[in-house]
Parts: structure tokens; C-alpha cells; sequence
């Protein structure tokens, strides 16, 4: 497996990273992650696709790019791949065509041929997809033991228009999904959000899909202000500080999600994903430290899955922890460089939506505020 990256900003390829060991025209498949603004321009993809003529070329917009140990705005962060046994499938779809997230999910999966299948790699539109029924659809489809890892594209703080492409300049609706194949093939992952839940553990009484009403039988978003005291006058955006912690059942580990709009007129308040009625949920508040130690436990937990460091990690994590703490961002980014060492490549991007397990190799989930990492490497 060799591996290059590359960093385009300004209409132009600024920095290239082991180029040596991997030529660009080699190239089986590379994945990008940039800005919307610069992503979805067709003059964007061709020099892209003018400097690696024959690879699979998988884009999506996103919220702040990660190359190496930096965090990036109005760039794209290039990471290019070649592998020696390992093979890829590519299947892509939009939204429009499909009644429902959960049925564009389930056939995105079944386009892949499912014999050898390891790893899919998905990246969705983060704007007009339900990525919770999304993630339903994919685990409806999987094989066991298939690991299901992606995220939701983005869109800066904007939250306008996302934008995603395989092998072509991205558009809005898009959801691509790549299929590694192979014995060879060695992948990790790991999840952590770091954040503190505080007050009472309550419960769901009214709720549609991620729309939410009521707690405990009380008008949820009158709770919702009391707990947040002062910081109820900076709604909608003081949210990002205090998402709610949820689990459907006590065996369950808590899933964060992440609040993106209050209605004062309708008295909810809309999430990122689904808020099951009968769940149980807890509010949660930001301890920045924490924050960035949870990157290091992300890393330490895809070591423990594989002892070996992975050559490629890609991490995604969450626009909400990248505008909670602007100044110390790259400090979560740094931590995940020190658990795997200069021998592991770092891309990825920050999303408004991450896919991953909970758990180890159990099915996938979406997650809010979570920084997540998708180890990848091909033993000789």
C-alpha cells in the first residue's frame, strides 16, 4: 500500500507529501475533502483529475479540511492510494431518486458486490439526506463483519448547500460509497466525543424522526431554555455547546446528537438525527480538554482493534467541536498524530454528520459531535 497526499488552494497544488513513494499517475482511487465553494467547481475536479489520470476520484464539501496535523479552510485535502492486493468498488446515487433515505441506503450497499467486502467508505450529502435512516438502510444490506465508516458532507458554519462526486465535479443530493476488497486488507476504527452529560436522565414522549417535542411529557424546548439559563438568549447557536447525550435502551452506549435549529413557534427543536420516542437522553456541556483527549482515545481505540498503526487515517469529526473551541482545534488533530506517529498519512475533514460503529466491528451508527477515525493499512 503507498500512499500520497496533497493539499489544492488557490487553483493550485501547494504541498505534496511522499510523491516519492508513490507516483500520482499510479493512483488507484483518491479521496478529497474541501471546501464548498472550491469543491464544487468543475475548474477544481479537472486538476484533480489532470493529476491523477486513473484514479477513482471521490470529492465532498466540507466544514474544515485536515491535512497532516492542520485544520484547513477554502482548501482541498487530497489524500491518493495504491494498493498491491486490495481491490475497489465504487457505487454512487442521489437522494432524488429514491422515496427515502433509508431505500437510497439500502441499494447503495447491494450496487457493491458483497464477495471479500472489508471496508465501505461512505460520503453523503449532509443537507437533503436523513443520515440516521441512511445508516438503517446500509446495516440493512451489510454482510456481518463489514465495516461501514463515511460522513455527512459539509458546508462551513453556512449549513446551505453540501456538495459530494464520484469521478465527476460533486453535486448536491449525491451519496457515493467505496468497497475495499481483500485478505489483505487490515482496518480499524475508533469514536470518541468527550463530552459531559449533566441533570436527570429523562425520556422521549413526543418526537418525529429528528424533530423533537416533548421530554417527560413537558414542551421540550421551554425544558431545553430552562437548563441552558443564560444561554438560552444565544439560541439557536449556543446549542452546539449543549447537546443532548441518547440511548434506546440501557444497553446501550449514548449516542450524541447535536441540536441544529429551535422553532419558537412550534415550541421543537430539530437535530442532526433521529430522537426515537421512548429514548432516554441526558444534556451534555463541552469541557474542552475533554474534548481533545477524546481524539487521543479515538486513536487509542483503533490500536487496540490492530496493534500495527495504520499507514492511512482518516478522521471526521464534527463542525460543532471545530466552532466550540476555534483556537485549539488543531490541538485535537495533534493528539491523534501523537498516539499513531509520523508513519500514519492524516486526511479528513470536519462534517455535519459522522458514520461509525459504537462499538467494535458491530454495525454502523450516526453520530454528532464525535471525532471518528477510520484506520486503513495492507499488510505485505
Amino acid at each position: 500500500m503507498k500512499i500520497a497526499s496533497t493539499l489544492y488552494k488557490d487553483h493550485s497544488f501547494c504541498k505534496n507529501k511522499n510523491e516519492e513513494n508513490l507516483k500520482f499517475e499510479e493512483a488507484q482511487l483518491v479521496i478529497g475533502f474541501g471546501s464548498s465553494d472550491l469543491v464544487s467547481q468543475e475548474k477544481s475536479f479537472s486538476a484533480i483529475k489532470n493529476k491523477f489520470p486513473n484514479a477513482e476520484i471521490a470529492l465532498c464539501s466540507s466544514a474544515g479540511e485536515i491535512y497532516e496535523n492542520d485544520v484547513l479552510d477554502d482548501t482541498i485535502s487530497i489524500v491518493a492510494l495504491q494498493f498491491q492486493s486490495t481491490s475497489l468498488k465504487t457505487s454512487g446515487i442521489n437522494i432524488q431518486d429514491f422515496p427515502s433515505s433509508f431505500e437510497a441506503g439500502k441499494t447503495l450497499v447491494q450496487n457493491l458486490p458483497q464477495e471479500n467486502l472489508k471496508l465501505i467508505f461512505v460520503l453523503s450529502d449532509g443537507g437533503k439526506v436523513n443520515g440516521s435512516e441512511l445508516v438503517k438502510g446500509m446495516n440493512f444490506s451489510k454482510k456481518e463483519g463489514v465495516l461501514i465508516t463515511g460522513g455527512l458532507a459539509g458546508d462551513g458554519s453556512k449549513f446551505e448547500k453540501t456538495f459530494v462526486g464520484l469521478n465527476q465535479t460533486p453535486q448536491t443530493g449525491n451519496i457515493i460509497a467505496i468497497g475495499f476488497y481483500g485478505d489483505k486488507l487490515v482496518v480499524s476504527h475508533g469514536s470518541f466525543g468527550g463530552w459531559e452529560s449533566f441533570g436527570l436522565e429523562r425520556t422521549v414522549t413526543k418526537a418525529k424522526e429528528n424533530i423533537l417535542f416533548e421530554i417527560d411529557h413537558k414542551n421540550a424546548l421551554d425544558l431545553y431554555k430552562t437548563y441552558l439559563g443564560k444561554y438560552a438568549e444565544e439560541l439557536p447557536g449556543s446549542a452546539l455547546f449543549f447537546p443532548l447525550s441518547i440511548k434506546s435502551d440501557d444497553n446501550q452506549k449514548p449516542i450524541v446528537r447535536t441540536i441544529l435549529s429551535i422553532d419558537n413557534d412550534n415550541n421543537s427543536i430539530t437535530f442532526a438525527g433521529d430522537i426515537p420516542e421512548g429514548s432516554k437522553i441526558r444534556f451534555m456541556k463541552a469541557n474542552l480538554d475533554r474534548l481533545i483527549e477524546a481524539a487521543s482515545d479515538a486513536a487509542s481505540s483503533c490500536l487496540k482493534m490492530e496493534k500495527e498503526r495504520p499507514k492511512l487515517a482518516i478522521l471526521i469529526s464534527c463542525v460543532g467541536r471545530k466552532l466550540i473551541m476555534p483556537h485549539r482545534i488543531d490541538e485535537e488533530i495533534e493528539a491523534i498524530s501523537e498516539i499513531f506517529g509520523n508513519s500514519t498519512t492524516l486526511s479528513g475533514f470536519y462534517s455535519y454528520g459522522e458514520i461509525s460503529p459504537l462499538n467494535s466491528l458491530t454495525n454502523c451508527e450516526l453520530q454528532n459531535q464525535t471525532m471518528t477515525i477510520t484506520g486503513i493499512n495492507e499488510i505485505d
